[in-house]
């Protein structure tokens, strides 16, 4: 597996954009991202799980019943969602493109990020189609731009790899940093592949790819109501069509966890306010789920991120997380260890602390990238969550995120 260059548009047949229209009043972000296959493709999603969906959430899930898309059109500034008229918007967003690209507007995925409750206009987006048109390229750049609201970076990445002797590829671009404990997905995630796979073997993978990867990720435990990922698969590498499990079914799921792993930390990274990426890599679990809920627990304390960010050893405050997750564990065989570029200290051995350098530690834990690492004694499962310190820019971004 090699990385290469062209996100979303490093597969074959895929195009992307991203122009501004008009919904936000910064004239200087765009606010409309569009990709588009050559040929329709298999396609898989999947969403949040807010009881509140947005109203492009509704309209998608109809749009790709029958497993397949060709285009999928994004919108950055308002999410659409708790308003009266909102399937008719995100409807009217699917007929506007279908029109102009001549394809059918139920094979369109519609997606919306932004504030909630807020009514969206159409009329900037029917203006803006034409020209999202017009900008369709081969770099995806302008698109990952479109979908960031409060992102301060754009999140792309493409792999090229190998299934039956046919070169494939995927790419995918994201955004996400506030709202971000899914528990399905990112806020929104578009991935592109010209692998040919059955839309029952596409979602299969998705959905077994994002309990490592998305599920994985936390900013600040808030759930989005616009939560969705979704992967556009056309074929257009010529490899024998993937129908079931076997080595070439393995290919691709591995190529897709490249994707999303990264596109994972990269959401983790962004967290809004932060200034750390930090990593709970739990071991000794007595299951998968036991794991992933007790790395889940460190990675979302507020005690926790507020330590990492002060750069301060409490290693108290990641017992304290493990103890309140629901999940039963011999805390007295509880081992906690903070690495990082700078180096590595072990704080904590049988459930109680253990001398270490404070200096040392501080200079570990000042690092950009800090891994908070548990080992249990219960069993051999193991997760790695995905998360970011909290700092004052946190409360500083919500706190007049709408006005």
């Amino acid at each position: 597996m090699k990385q290469v260059d062209g996100g979303v548009c490093a597969a074959k047949g895929y195009t992307a954009a991203g122009v501004y229209c008009g919904i936000r009043k910064n004239k200087t972000k765009k606010d409309l991202a569009l990709i588009v296959s050559e040929v329709k493709a298999a396609c898989a999603c999947v969403y949040t799980q807010n009881l509140v969906k947005g109203a492009p959430i509704l309209v998608t899930k109809a749009n790709v019943a029958d497993g397949f898309a060709q285009a999928i059109i994004c919108n950055s500034g308002n999410a659409n969602t708790c308003n009266a008229n909102g399937v008719e918007i995100a409807t009217q967003m699917c007929d506007l493109l279908g029109s102009a690209l001549k394809i059918s507007p139920s094979d369109i995925v519609v997606a919306s990020t932004g504030v909630i409750g807020k009514t969206l206009d159409i009329e900037p987006i029917a203006n803006g189609i034409d020209p999202l048109i017009a900008a369709l390229g081969d770099d995806s750049n302008a698109a990952a731009e479109a979908i960031m609201t409060t992102d301060l970076a754009k999140k792309e990445i493409a792999f090229a790899f190998t299934i039956g002797g046919k070169t494939c590829h995927i790419g995918g671009i994201c955004k996400g940093s506030g709202m971000i404990q899914p528990n399905m997905a990112t806020m929104l995630g578009f991935v592109t592949t010209d692998v040919s796979i059955s839309p029952a073997m596409l979602q299969k993978a998705l959905s077994a790819d994002i309990l490592d990867s998305f599920n994985m990720v936390s900013v600040d435990g808030d759930t989005s109501t616009n939560d969705m990922v979704t992967i556009l698969a056309n074929g257009m590498a010529g490899n024998e069509q993937i129908t079931t499990t076997g080595a070439d079914y393995d290919a691709f799921c591995a190529a897709l966890s490249a994707v999303t792993q990264y596109l994972s930390r990269s959401i983790a990274a962004d967290g809004e306010g932060a200034s750390k990426l930090i990593l709970c890599k739990l071991t000794g679990a007595s299951d998968k789920t036991a794991a992933i809920k007790l790395s889940k627990s460190v990675i979302n304390s507020p005690l926790v991120k507020c330590a990492m960010f002060g750069a301060d050893a409490n290693w108290g405050r990641v017992l304290c997380a493990l103890g309140y997750a629901g999940v039963p564990t011999d805390v007295n065989q509880v081992e906690v260890t903070f690495s990082s570029a700078a180096g590595s200290i072990t704080v904590c051995q049988s459930g109680m602390g253990v001398d270490f350098s404070e200096e040392l530690a501080k200079t570990v834990l000042s690092e950009k990238e800090i891994t908070i690492g548990v080992t249990l004694g219960d069993g051999n499962a193991s997760a790695t969550a995905y998360g970011c310190d909290l700092t004052y820019d946190y409360v500083k971004i919500n706190g007049d995120y709408r006005t």
